[in-house]
């Protein structure tokens, strides 16, 4: 009788086999790019850990990336790829600060949605692109857990959410006045104050600067990091 582990395959020591598992495909391309990827996707996980059946991206692990992309001579440019639900508040926003004060350019694409958290996520970069069949939902803030009823916590709530508000008006070329007006909207949302923009109503309203694709995004990446090159010489 033949030893079992002799025909098993180590998936550690066998790349192949472990692209086929990872991926779902036999050899991945090896090329090292100047361009890094960066995804957001399923719900941003904050200073509370998730149930582990939720798709999240935690902030401890985006920040020290970005940290590492802005220190890396060999990168010239940054695409974050959005497709997020939102989630904690104060973690996203600390990327999105984070994203937006990098010194090397940056490119966003909402490929499926950029919702509540998601929306100062997509306009943090030097230039933001949504596909046509992407939403992004724009309501007011909310907490979860102990809410004490009292002035105090309404003032909280009032300076957080002002805070999320200067962030996206100061980084897209949407209007303080309009984008209150999408954020308390009635009558769309079935349970919640607010409005959903898909696609080119998120460019029309001058939240995100063009509808695309990856292609798009590459290009338009390529742009800037070409004229950021020219401008160091």
């Amino acid at each position: 009788m033949q030893d079992s582990s002799i025909n098993e395959v180590n998936t550690e020591e066998n790349p192949v086999s472990n692209n086929i598992n990872q991926f779902g495909v036999s050899n991945l391309p090896n090329f090292q790019s100047d361009i890094y990827c960066l995804s957001i996707i399923g719900q941003i996980e904050g200073h509370l850990i998730l149930p582990p059946q939720n798709k999240t991206t935690k902030y401890e692990h985006i920040i020290p990336q970005l940290i590492g992309i802005d220190e890396n001579p060999n990168i010239k440019g940054l695409l974050v790829v959005l497709n997020t639900v939102g989630g904690d508040v104060e973690a996203g926003l600390a990327i999105a600060e984070i994203i937006s004060s990098l010194s090397k350019p940056t490119v966003s694409i909402v490929v499926g949605g950029g919702h509540s958290i998601g929306v100062p996520l997509a306009v943090s970069t030097d230039y933001s692109f949504i596909v046509p069949s992407a939403s992004m939902t724009i309501h007011p803030i909310r907490m979860n857990g102990l809410i004490i009823g009292v002035p105090q916590t309404f003032e909280y709530f009032n300076k957080m959410q002002d805070r999320v508000v200067d962030f996206i008006v100061r980084n897209s070329g949407i209007t303080r006045e309009k984008f209150l007006n999408l954020m308390l909207k009635t009558g769309e949302l079935a349970t919640d104050v607010g409005t959903i923009l898909i696609g080119k109503e998120a460019v029309e309203c001058k939240l995100i600067d063009e509808v695309g694709g990856i292609d798009n995004a590459l290009k338009k990446l390529r742009e800037l990091i070409n004229f950021a090159s020219t401008v160091s010489r």
